[in-house]
């Protein structure tokens, strides 16, 4: 088969051949100067009459920075990353927290405790009730935005479970409280199951594709109906088939060469934008961590800080508009180095256990049921405040999806800058519902200094105005303002 980035056929648009010649020309070119300062400045942002607009790369241009050994081009990388993640998302890192439903599977996956054949750990099924306790206490955190995850099992979860678990998520009303976006991150299922979702009101739609290659995707996924790699890698043409605008791509970095699934991701996020005319709107880049009945030891393509910290970079250069997520797999100092390279969404106060909020406090999690080990276990209320004290807005704006400015209408707008005009003024009316509602007295006094000066940065003076009107009236009591 030949590389085509129109077809839908996985092994055409994640073209193995394809990777392979890439990466033979990176390692050819990776001390070629004048190729990487040319690839450089083809990627630099550039004035519009339209804004600022920035032209990308591909992937073989990408992966050609990646191989890059050169000390002083690789600052140049950086710089240029840091430059391109100001211009398009400012200092503002949106906030979420992972919600998991049910670890039932019947899939045989090496990596993730939650294979059908892991005696070690109890499974369990949240009922609805559990759902909206689990809610509550996300809530009274102060989290606005969901990421629901399940493992694959047609009998414990099917799809109907699902929908009743987002129902129930958006009806829940708890002092303040309101969960105003649930994304999704599920097994690949049909066009007609993905038809629902959207009816649902999900916001994004998320699948980890694991590792590009076939031959190991294979081996990884010995039984189960994730075994069929076709299947799991065409999901996203089934989901936008099916309504949803936003989808979110992601690699586990260790399963297989860094510099393959690299390729392999940037390969995919230009089949999305060649077929559906808009690429991932999220790239999550997890690295694989001990879990029960999981050694990452046995997996021997680990990367080192270092080496992560440059694919962020690199993927920040290649895909200028996605937003890039970052978890608490990741400890406090790394997700610190990364931050400015690119990333523009992090989780915080978050248990990936079943049933890991209700009835915790901030200093306790239950471990039976952990997916994976969660590194950063500061608490929501320490993460905002240290995200401030870094000079960053933690946002909580779920504005544009509720104004359906998702998929090509949100690209549209980040493509030039524009998004900016909304953006600010939304992130600095969440930050207030959260200082007013859930932040401990240090975090809101830092808050509340940084609204004050965050608020000259608004460019129209207008939209400025009107943002102090609504923080005054989120100081009432009033609630969801957004622009």
């Amino acid at each position: 088969m030949s590389y085509n980035p129109k077809s839908l056929k996985a092994e055409e648009f994640i073209n193995h051949e394809e990777i392979l010649e890439t990466l033979e020309y990176a390692e050819n070119n990776k001390n070629n100067r004048e190729l990487i300062e040319e690839i450089l400045e083809k990627a630099r942002p550039k004035k519009t009459e339209r804004g600022v607009e920035c032209a990308g790369l591909s992937h073989r241009e990408a992966s050609v920075l990646l191989a890059c050994d050169i000390p002083e081009l690789t600052e140049k990388m950086y710089s240029l990353a840091r430059e391109i993640k100001e211009a398009f998302y400012g200092n503002r890192i949106v906030m979420f927290a992972p919600l998991y439903l049910s670890n039932y599977c019947v899939n045989q996956c090496v990596y993730c405790p939650y294979h059908y054949q892991n005696k070690q750990i109890p499974r369990k099924k949240l009922t609805q009730e559990e759902v909206r306790q689990e809610v509550i206490a996300l809530q009274d955190m102060g989290h606005k935005r969901l990421a629901i995850e399940s493992g694959e099992d047609p009998v414990n979860n099917p799809i109907e479970y699902i929908l009743e678990c987002i129902k129930t998520i958006y009806s829940i009303k708890h002092k303040n409280g309101a969960i105003r976006r649930v994304n999704v991150n599920i097994a690949a299922t049909t066009v007609e199951n993905y038809r629902k979702l959207h009816d649902a009101g999900i916001g994004t739609y998320i699948l980890f594709q694991e590792t590009y290659h076939k031959e190991s995707y294979e081996k990884l996924h010995p039984t189960g109906p994730k075994h069929n790699y076709a299947y799991h890698t065409e999901a996203m043409d089934r989901a936008m088939e099916g309504g949803i605008d936003d989808v979110g791509l992601g690699v586990l970095f260790g399963l297989e060469m860094y510099k393959y699934e690299f390729a392999g991701i940037l390969m995919h996020a230009e089949h999305l934008e060649a077929v559906h005319g808009v690429g991932p709107h999220t790239i999550s880049i997890p690295r694989i961590k001990r879990a029960s009945d999981i050694d990452p030891s046995v997996f021997d393509n680990g990367i080192d800080d270092d080496t992560f910290a440059k694919i962020i970079a690199c993927i920040r250069i290649a895909v200028p508009y996605t937003g890039m997520i970052i978890s608490t797999r990741e400890s406090e100092s790394c997700r610190d180095k990364v931050m400015s390279l690119g990333v523009s969404q992090i989780s915080g106060g978050s248990r990936t256990s079943v049933g890991g909020y209700a009835g915790y406090n901030a200093d306790e999690r239950p471990h039976d049921t952990e997916q994976f080990d969660v590194s950063d276990q500061r608490s929501l209320d320490e993460v905002v405040r240290w995200l401030m004290e870094k000079g960053y807005i933690p946002s909580f704006c779920t504005a544009c999806y509720r104004e359906g400015r998702t998929g090509d209408r949100f690209m549209s707008l980040c493509k030039v800058g524009q998004i900016q005009n909304c953006c600010l003024p939304n992130a600095l009316m969440t930050l207030k519902e959260y200082l007013e509602d859930y932040a401990s007295p240090e975090t809101k006094e830092i808050g509340e200094a940084m609204i004050l000066k965050e608020l000259e940065n608004i460019p129209k003076e207008k939209v400025r105005e009107i943002a102090r009107e609504h923080l005054t009236e989120i100081e009432k009591g009033n609630r969801d303002f957004r622009f």
